[in-house]
């Protein structure tokens, strides 16, 4: 069943890597403006992040492994679309349906594979799962590279439809049906939480989006957007306590102090890792001169780092406790980025690969105990909510961490000094990574090692309603 789902969710991130990568080889072949092409990336976001909400709610009616296929079928289709958009405007429409599908695998994958497992295991689960986020940083920037040097811009999503059609063949084949399970009465759509959130994640996305331009925050096209998603955000919120679990998204979860712990630090660490994700290519490419491949291959070091120390952070979690793993990736993290504050355009490449290496061993382990924790005390019944609580903050925290370190980049950088606003740049990354490692002192120590009894999550279920 993991294999199935691991092997959906690459092309997933491989999509948005790539991607990243190959805006302005699009302006040049799509013959339109920056300001039009990256809507390619801000309509794909946008449509993702409106998704997820209603994840739980379909699961409910139609059941996991369905769903997966209907998500992964909807990506594929739309990859395939994309692949010979005719237009710019008709590249933006079929990332939106790409969108969609992506909304709906992120936020299930992680239920799906927690909801079949007992809670001492579900740290290695979240570590196997999460394998797709450690491949994607170090195939994507060479293959997206590759793609961009050697062939037609067409294949930067014509290759996710073999790797789509694969899992889903996987899917079919090994995904449990989980239709017998299904509630006999979900209850109706909750059109007023839609009404509220949807739009409020819209706002807050758009106008964080929008910061990268002169005038940063204070832009009206930031400003607006983000004060109107905000206001629907609140508002959402006290809709969804007033109708507890039959809100769009059931965020008395937060009661539970793992849930809240989790939520919380999940906040941080987008914002700590976009924005590091944002930094380090463009360094290599505008303070040292590489190009978009030259950058992706000498990442390769952080993403190999990543994928070794996530291969043992679920036995980590489970001997050591997810704060004291959280806490010290975090500050392996942190550590392991001063170096670029203090870099400039002689430094030692082979000395900056053993800090991108170190710093992906930081990385790889930080998201396993973090994640884990939001689904140590509750019931399966309600994995789907959790879910999606937890990808929507990482969602607004890698967007508000993206934005952050743009507006500083571009407000201290200068034509004849950029270091200076990479170094400004660098500072806050490990200011909000040492930030994140605040909050992960709140979660919780060493995992039981027996299963979570049920009485105690029948007192954390009535404690939430």
């Amino acid at each position: 069943m993991l294999l199935a789902l691991i092997v959906g969710a690459i092309a997933a991130i491989l999509d948005t890597t790539i991607v990243a990568i190959g805006m302005r080889t699009l302006t040049v072949e799509l013959r339109a403006p920056l300001t039009t092409i990256q809507w390619v990336s801000t309509g794909y976001l946008l449509s993702l992040a409106a998704t997820i909400p209603f994840v739980g709610w379909a699961q409910a009616r139609i059941g996991g492994k369905r769903l997966w296929l209907l998500a992964l079928g909807l990506f594929v289709l739309g990859s395939a679309l994309c692949g010979i958009a005719w237009n710019a405007q008709a590249l933006i429409g079929f990332r939106l349906l790409q969108g969609i599908g992506g909304g709906i695998m992120l936020p299930l994958m992680q239920t799906l594979a927690m909801q079949h497992v007992p809670a001492e295991r579900r740290a290695r689960v979240m570590a196997a799962v999460s394998l797709p986020a450690a491949v994607g940083p170090i195939l994507g920037p060479v293959l997206g590279g590759m793609v961009l040097n050697w062939f037609s811009w067409r294949w930067m999503f014509l290759i996710n439809v073999p790797i789509g059609v694969v899992g889903l063949v996987l899917a079919a084949l090994f995904l449990v049906d989980d239709r017998a399970n299904l509630p006999e009465n979900p209850g109706r759509l909750d059109l007023v939480g839609a009404v509220l959130l949807t739009p409020a994640l819209a706002g807050l996305l758009f106008g964080l989006s929008n910061t990268h331009n002169p005038g940063g925050f204070a832009r009206p096209d930031v400003l607006v957007p983000g004060v109107l998603g905000l206001v629907l955000l609140v508002a959402f919120a006290w809709w969804a306590r007033l109708r507890s679990d039959r809100a769009l998204v059931d965020v008395s979860l937060l009661k539970v102090p793992t849930v809240r712990s989790s939520t919380i630090t999940l906040t941080f660490l987008g914002v700590a890792l976009f924005a590091g994700t944002f930094l380090l290519p463009l360094y290599f490419q505008s303070v040292r001169g590489y190009s978009v491949l030259a950058a992706g291959v000498l990442l390769i070091p952080q993403g190999v780092g990543t994928l070794l120390s996530r291969v043992v952070a679920g036995h980590l979690v489970e001997r050591l406790g997810a704060r004291l793993v959280a806490v010290a990736g975090f500050l392996v993290i942190a550590a392991a980025t001063i170096p670029f504050a203090w870099s400039g355009t002689d430094t030692n490449l082979w000395l900056l690969g053993v800090v991108l290496f170190v710093r992906g061993l930081g990385l790889g382990v930080v998201f396993i105990p973090v994640m884990a924790a939001a689904y140590l005390d509750i019931g399966r019944e309600q994995m789907p909510q959790a879910s999606a609580i937890t990808r929507i903050v990482q969602q607004l925290g890698g967007a508000f961490g993206t934005a952050l370190v743009a507006v500083v980049l571009t407000g201290v950088m200068t034509v004849k000094d950029s270091g200076a606003g990479f170094a400004a740049a660098f500072w806050v990354t490990i200011g909000a990574t040492l930030l994140a490692a605040l909050p992960a002192l709140l979660l919780p120590g060493r995992t039981r090692p027996e299963p979570v009894r049920e009485d105690r999550q029948q007192h954390l279920r009535s404690a939430v309603k």
